[in-house]
């Protein structure tokens, strides 16, 4: 009797959509996002509410910006932890250069997402250059920039951020709030580029196998720095609309940065190993660990609890990753 045979029928249809699910995970991500989304407003009335989800729009924008550096970063098999501070220090950054000396808020914006390229270019160059592992150099430099955040702050606010500037991150668009467009005008750039031009097919070539690319003749230490300094620029530009959100530089800003970016890429079918996965699938991923989080707020659970369901999440998400390519490998 053949495989065919031994198969039940049921069994094969719900083999079938399993596999076409996991095999194009945007689709098995943006079905979970829906239900969430669906279950949410039936479960409180306050989730449908204009300004409840001007909220969710609003927050979800600033990680979702790290996200796709993060995710563009997991696709040539790599990490950066220190997306965060780096978003976190270009946010300090501006409002040093706005209120203490005096620089144009327009040109301040646009020296503080330059800073944090600089910064995504140090950790580029020195991931390549010295071959280290980048999960093991951004822990360092994470310490580093998280310090220098403490050392020109002291933990006090940098407060007085001029009004003309306010709007990026406390401002509407036909209702949209103005950091959740900006979001989607990155996303739209990010994906382009990773899916219509030579340089994106390059990044899946160096994260499925960075000694076949090189043998391709793909530059592949010049991409992998290129793409931590495009990380970089797109935690900063987090931050500086963070702070233009807040009125107020704060020393905190991009400390919930690190694991959320990550879980979502994961959730939203970006291989931790390279290789594999679609920058709007890690923004839906985004979107589910937003609308989570927001449920939370409205349940009235304690904020602390945040912490664990986005551990909680990392894990779960990092385990079924795994679960499921093991799956298909077997499947095939």
């Amino acid at each position: 009797m053949s495989d065919l045979q031994k198969t039940a029928p049921g069994q094969g249809r719900e083999a079938g959509v399993m596999r076409a699910l996991l095999q194009h995970p945007i689709l098995g991500v943006l079905s979970v996002l829906v239900v969430i989304f669906v279950a949410s407003a039936l479960l409180s009335p306050y989730f449908l509410t204009p300004y409840n989800l001007s909220v969710v729009a609003r927050g979800l924008a600033f990680v979702a910006l790290v996200t796709i550096g993060q995710a563009s970063l997991m696709i040539l098999g790599e990490l950066d932890l220190s997306l965060g501070t780096i978003g976190g220090l270009s946010g300090i950054l501006t409002g040093m250069l706005m209120v203490n000396a005096g620089i144009n808020p327009w040109l301040a914006i646009v020296i503080a997402i330059s800073f944090g390229a600089v910064l995504g270019f140090i950790n580029g160059i020195l991931t390549t250059k010295l071959r280290l592992h980048s999960l093991v150099l951004t822990i360092g430099t994470a310490g580093i920039y998280g310090g220098a955040i403490l050392v020109l702050t002291r933990g006090v606010a940098i407060t007085g951020i001029p009004r003309e500037i306010q709007f990026l991150g406390r401002g509407t668009l036909l209702g949209v709030p103005m950091p959740f467009i900006i979001m989607l005008v990155m996303l739209v750039l990010a994906a382009f580029l990773t899916i219509k031009t030579p340089f994106g097919r390059y990044m899946y070539a160096i994260g499925n196998n960075r000694d076949a690319a090189r043998m391709l003749g793909i530059p592949v230490d010049r991409i992998r720095v290129l793409v931590f300094v495009m990380a970089g620029a797109l935690s900063a530009m987090a931050g500086v609309l963070l702070v233009a959100r807040l009125g107020t530089a704060q020393p905190s800003i991009g400390d919930a940065w690190v694991l959320g970016p990550i879980a979502a890429a994961v959730i939203g079918g970006v291989a931790t190993t390279g290789g594999v996965g679609m920058i709007a699938g890690a923004i839906f991923g985004a979107g589910i660990i937003a609308i989570i989080e927001n449920i939370i707020v409205l349940f009235g659970v304690s904020p602390y609890w945040q912490g664990i369901v986005s551990g909680a999440i990392v894990v779960i998400a990092i385990s079924f990753d795994a679960i499921s390519r093991q799956w298909l490998r077997k499947e095939s």
